[in-house]
């Protein structure tokens, strides 16, 4: 596997876990008390969003999944016609 394609691959996990991660611990004005809304807010809106844990837990969700993928790859665990669940097509030339 090259280099870029590993950059790009890592890059698509690191994305996919950027947006599984980003609504855990967030907390929303009604479930701090005493926290008032201000005028042009939404009341969804986070009221402890922090960016930085959320890159933080990205980057070490990607990595696992990189990680795993990587080594799939390399040890051919599950391969294409592993994933092939209807078996063969019922046409096999169309006589083109």
């Amino acid at each position: 596997m090259q280099w870029t394609s590993m950059v790009a691959i890592y890059g698509l996990f690191w994305v996919l876990s950027a947006f599984l991660v980003m609504p855990f611990g967030l907390r929303t004005p009604g479930e701090v008390e005493g926290y008032e809304v201000g005028k042009g807010h939404a009341d969804s809106a986070p009221v402890n969003f922090r960016p930085r844990m959320i890159a933080r837990r990205a980057t070490v969700l990607a990595l696992l999944l990189f990680g795993l993928y990587y080594v799939n790859y390399a040890k051919q665990w599950i391969t294409v016609s592993d994933l092939n669940f209807f078996g063969k097509p019922p046409v096999e030339d169309l006589g083109y």
